[in-house]
């Protein structure tokens, strides 16, 4: 009897072991629990999977928005909203651009409690995303504002708690095309960006300029923001735009870099390992959801 008590405990001990001890890649480094992105797929949308789909416009083209149900996600729930908007595809960072790479919106979630929508920009001819900046503008910010309202609709995303958040050309975008207008811009409760932000300098295209972004940005009459990274001082300038929250995390800290998918500073993937940052991000997010 004490020898199979002895034999139990063993076993429970080096059970624990396992579980709690870093995995070993095939160079022997250890590879941390971080999260991981779920991968996109084809089949209906359920609670914990990420699915592509094509709006009834656009059947026929290879347009398209993925779709995330939390794991906690029941039928005729009431559900927070996260609409992320991706960087330029630029491969000395990693990023690739599409719909289907976004990361930052589950990092911010942690795949619990929140619809994640990652919306596309319409390339010019409406067949295709755009992988670099903003295709057909229109198109990009009509897209968001047909759908929007029928995601929430079909899966119960709370209209009245939406949030808008980006990387690099989609920090740009949470206001360059969710504020383009007055309707878009009455959809957010609060909005999320991460290196750089509309108006931190101009970038070649029609209404780049500071004067233009500062426009854009009223429309969220004082709505909270929350800047991660670079590219935000100058909204320090402008208190009575927008409530702004600025967080500067270490990603070259927190990573060492190169370290598996994050092969330069400049990533949307910083959420995905826990720092006191990332801690201070969910709470900004829950404090006002």
């Amino acid at each position: 009897m004490q020898q199979e008590k002895r034999f139990l405990r063993f076993g429970l001990i080096m059970a624990a072991s396992f579980l709690l001890s870093p995995v070993i890649a095939a160079d022997d480094t250890p590879v941390l629990n971080d999260l991981v992105t779920p991968d996109i797929t084809t089949e209906e949308p359920a609670a914990g999977r990420r699915v592509r789909q094509v709006a009834p416009e656009y059947e026929g083209t290879e347009v398209y928005h993925a779709l995330y149900l939390p794991v906690d996600w029941k039928p005729g729930g009431k559900y927070s909203v996260i609409v992320e908007y991706t960087g330029n595809k630029f491969a000395e960072c990693g990023s690739t651009g599409e719909v289907k790479d976004a990361n930052l919106g589950y990092g911010l979630t942690g795949g619990e409690g929140f619809i994640w929508v990652s919306m596309p920009y319409i390339e010019k001819g409406g067949q295709r995303n755009a992988v670099r900046w903003w295709g057909d503008k229109q198109a990009t910010v009509d897209y968001c504002k047909t759908n929007l309202p029928r995601i929430c609709e079909q899966f119960g995303g709370d209209p009245e708690s939406i949030f808008i958040c980006g990387f690099s050309r989609g920090a740009i975008g949470a206001s360059y095309i969710g504020l383009a207008d007055d309707q878009i811009a009455s959809f957010w409760k609060g909005m999320i960006t991460h290196d750089h932000f509309d108006g931190d300098r101009s970038w070649g295209y029609p209404g780049s300029d500071r004067k233009s972004a500062l426009g854009r940005l009223s429309r969220l009459k004082g709505r909270p923001v929350l800047t991660c990274g670079v590219g935000t001082e100058f909204l320090r300038d402008h208190p009575e735009l927008a409530e702004v929250t600025f967080l500067r995390p270490p990603v070259a800290e927190i990573f060492t870099i190169p370290e598996g998918k994050v092969i330069h500073p400049h990533t949307d993937l910083w959420m995905h390992r826990a720092s006191e940052y990332r801690e201070q991000a969910r709470q900004w997010l829950n404090r006002h959801q």
